[in-house]
């Protein structure tokens, strides 16, 4: 008879009903539940929110998903039947806006799904306020979630934590904003970390700590002072209620480094520090915290030529530097190294006397003279105007090549701007002032072609005399270029027709040079005739412009 009962209870199930069970065996992992069937069905334990407060005997309902599986037992779920018989009830109860609560059960693609009574999604992007890289933090988890969508005809609802969590934060903002002000010191969590600062998290409020903020001394990036995720102190410097803007502040924690700055670094006084940072002009130079100074680069060295710190210290190094000036507003410090020695160049004057003769080195050529090596950081220069008496030097290459080893009198020296002058033709007696014992009017003469110009040719005689052979001087005939006719390196003879000693010329005639004195006399008269701004220049003017063909 009770075979032929349990046969019948059974004919009446059907799959998809809900039916009453009575748990016969509670087991680790899995509950076992008599439903009248053939045998009984084994429901997983994950579906209970606790095994713990289950008992045996105990009534449920459970849901029939397949009358028999392949081993003749039915397949039952406690969490089909809860949901099935809860979700007329969620309909009826819950809409969208509502708060409900829920525990969540498992992960799928693109969120986590949440038990509030049924089934609902929870996307990954509503699990918080910045959506998190791992979700498996929070299954098991029970919150409070707001409903965003309900699809009656797919039974399907869309939930969100980050909704609540902004409302809460909204409401918090307010009452902060209310009740902060600047000066107050509050505690905080560095939220988010930027090139130039961190918004800090004032339990609803975000502010920002920007990087000027953080500290009195020099930083590079905030990353330096702060981390993700650690709570500080911070005080409030500026509140914008208006826009909800607030302004942190961390180093206004302590006291400013420069207020006294003047009394504990006074001018002169010897310093030690670290240099902290190399930039192409100088090195920064961190003497207390918060305190940083500037060695710049031609405070390095009296004599060294230095183009870059770099060549000299590296970031890291502890050297000791004078205190050279103090801008207290600007927060800015001068430092100098080389101030740590004797300059070397209070002794140049002692060293290097007016009217002394010195040999040094051209270690460098400009356009405009030469720089003569006379010691380790001592340098004079020769300009160009002072490198012959008798010839215009247009570049010093004409004269000099870096490495050349030379002889100069010291012409002036001063000590402060750090230079001295130097001169080559002072070696030698200016052969203008006695150019009457070397050369008369109508002298024949003989040299070599030195330059060619549009005007003529320089002709070098003795004594390195100059001479300009004029283009109207050059032949009987018309002359259109004077490279037609001479070449430079050609030796050539002329005769003195003209010399200038104040203008330090002396003019030559190659068509002259057989004339009678006579002829000559009338050359020279027409010569004379030929005006300075038109066809002749100055000797100067003409080696200016003059250029080898």
């Amino acid at each position: 008879m009770e075979e032929l009962l349990a046969e019948s209870t059974f004919d009446n199930l059907k799959q998809g009903a809900i039916v009453p069970g009575t748990i016969t065996e509670i087991r680790q992992n899995e509950v076992v539940v008599d439903i009248g069937a053939k045998s009984e069905g084994i429901i997983a334990g994950n579906e209970f929110i606790d095994l713990g407060e289950l008992q045996a005997g105990s009534q449920i309902d459970v849901y029939v998903d397949k009358l028999e599986d392949i081993n003749g037992n039915p397949v039952l779920s406690f969490e089909k039947a809860e949901q099935k018989k809860n979700w007329e009830s969620i309909i009826t109860r819950c809409e969208e806006g509502a708060i409900v609560s829920g525990r969540i059960k498992a992960k799928v693609k693109g969120g986590l799904i949440v038990n509030i009574g049924v089934d609902a999604f929870l996307p990954a992007s509503q699990v918080d306020v910045q959506p998190p890289k791992n979700l498996d933090q929070y299954i098991g988890q029970t919150y409070d979630f707001k409903v965003l969508k309900i699809n009656l005809d797919r039974k399907n609802i869309v939930i969100s934590r980050r909704e609540l969590i902004e409302e809460q934060r909204q409401s918090k903002r307010r009452e902060l904003l209310d009740s902060i002000s600047p000066g107050q010191v509050r505690k905080g969590v560095v939220k988010n970390i930027t090139d130039y600062g961190a918004f800090i998290d004032l339990d609803g409020l975000d502010g920002l700590l920007h990087i000027t903020d953080m500290s009195w001394g020099r930083i590079s990036h905030p990353s330096q002072m702060v981390k993700q995720g650690e709570e500080i102190e911070i005080m409030i410097i500026e509140v914008d209620r208006d826009k909800e803007r607030v302004s942190l502040g961390l180093k206004q924690l302590t006291k400013n480094p420069w207020d006294s700055i003047e009394q504990r670094f006074p001018v002169g006084a010897k310093v030690h520090g670290r240099v902290v940072n190399l930039v192409p002009y100088g090195a920064f130079v961190e003497i207390e915290e918060g305190v940083e100074g500037l060695v710049h680069v031609t405070e390095l060295s009296w004599t060294k030529r230095i183009s870059k710190p770099g060549e000299v210290l590296k970031v890291g190094d502890e050297i000791d530097a004078v205190v050279l000036g103090i801008q207290k507003d600007d927060q800015k410090i001068s430092l100098g190294v080389r101030q740590l020695d004797p300059n070397p160049w209070d002794m140049v004057q002692h060293n290097y006397r007016v009217g002394a003769r010195v040999r040094g080195k051209v270690r460098n050529i400009t356009s405009y003279g030469a720089f003569i090596e006379l010691e380790e950081g001592i340098d004079g220069m020769v300009h160009v105007s002072d490198m012959s008496w008798t010839r215009k030097v247009n570049h010093p290459s004409e004269v000099l090549k870096k490495g050349d080893e030379i002889e100069a009198i010291v012409l002036d020296v001063d000590p402060s701007q750090q230079r001295i002058s130097l001169g080559m033709k002072q070696l030698a007696t200016d052969p203008w002032e006695s150019i009457q014992d070397h050369f008369k009017i109508g002298d024949v003469v003989t040299g070599k072609v030195s330059k060619i110009t549009n005007y003529g040719a320089f002709v070098e005689l003795k004594e390195n005399v100059d001479g300009l052979v004029h283009i109207s001087q050059i032949s009987e005939e018309h002359v259109e270029k004077v490279k037609d006719h001479l070449k430079p390196g050609q030796d050539v003879t002329a005769r003195v027709i003209k010399i200038d000693r104040d203008e330090r010329r002396i003019g030559l005639s190659i068509k002259a040079a057989n004339y009678s004195s006579e002829e000559l006399a009338a050359e020279a008269a027409v010569y004379d005739s030929i005006k300075d701004g038109e066809d002749l220049m100055k000797l100067g003017d003409l080696l200016d412009e003059a250029t080898n063909r």
